[in-house]
């Protein structure tokens, strides 16, 4: 039997028995966890207000093992709150579906439970404290992370030097399947040809520079979603459940 603490974001949340939850977290030396919450569901329960999506915690678990992700599913005894950044969430709809949205991403990107995902901790991290104090548009703070968090898992798109032979850019041809933008040499089927800008927009993103995604007409806003829904598309090799209900003006 041992004891473990670590500081993560609840994820997700799944009703066990009468009273109970399985709280899925990302956590910053565990990874993926999930975990059992006794009486988180009761109406007097401060515990279960601590456990909610969004929210940052520093969370202990009770394992009957030597690992914390073992056979069974550890207990969660006791959580502290960080940050609750569900608050300023969860009361405005564009900020609520681009969180979710983060929420989902960041689950699929750490399959296996109990293996560390630091980048991608710090990334949802640093994701959802923007996206709570309102310092750019949501969809606009969803796309950057969903880049990112492509970057850090190994399939950053290229926006500039050809992704096949890497030809200096700008490339004007854009193929999910190639890695980015392409030259016209290494054009294949299903290339698109975005517009300058939104290539602009989603380097921008890529790279945090705000000033120029801030100021990006929505045209060109909503050209850029679909490419970075696209990509992510391909690599998870299914779309998000909640990116369709994610506002794009």
């Amino acid at each position: 039997m041992s004891l473990f603490r670590d500081d993560g974001i609840v994820l997700r949340t799944q009703k066990l028995g009468e009273a109970d939850r399985i709280i899925t977290f990302l956590t910053r030396g565990h990874g993926r966890v999930r975990a059992v919450a006794r009486g988180v569901r009761r109406t007097k329960s401060k515990f279960g207000a601590r456990l909610e999506p969004f929210s940052h915690v520093d969370v202990q678990f009770f394992s009957r093992g030597s690992e914390l992700v073992g056979r069974g599913l550890p207990l969660c005894t006791q959580s502290e709150t960080i940050a609750p950044y569900g608050g300023a969430i969860v009361t405005d709809y564009p900020r609520y579906t681009a969180g979710t949205a983060m929420l989902e991403t960041a689950e699929r990107f750490t399959d296996h439970e109990g293996e560390p995902a630091v980048q991608q901790y710090l990334l949802l991290v640093g994701a959802l404290r923007t996206l709570s104090r309102g310092e750019h548009a949501p969809h606009l703070i969803l796309d950057a992370f969903l880049l990112r968090s492509l970057a850090v898992n190994g399939y950053a798109p290229s926006f500039d030097d050809c992704a096949k032979c890497g030809l200096d850019g700008p490339n004007r041809f854009f193929s999910v399947a190639a890695g980015g933008v392409i030259c016209a040499d290494c054009r294949v089927p299903g290339s698109v040809v975005p517009s300058s800008e939104a290539v602009g927009l989603l380097s921008a993103l890529l790279t945090g520079d705000w000033g120029t995604a801030d100021a990006c007409e929505a045209r060109h806003v909503r050209e850029g979603s679909g490419l970075v829904s696209a990509y992510l598309h391909w690599h998870l090799e299914r779309g998000l459940r909640s990116l369709r209900y994610v506002e794009k003006n």
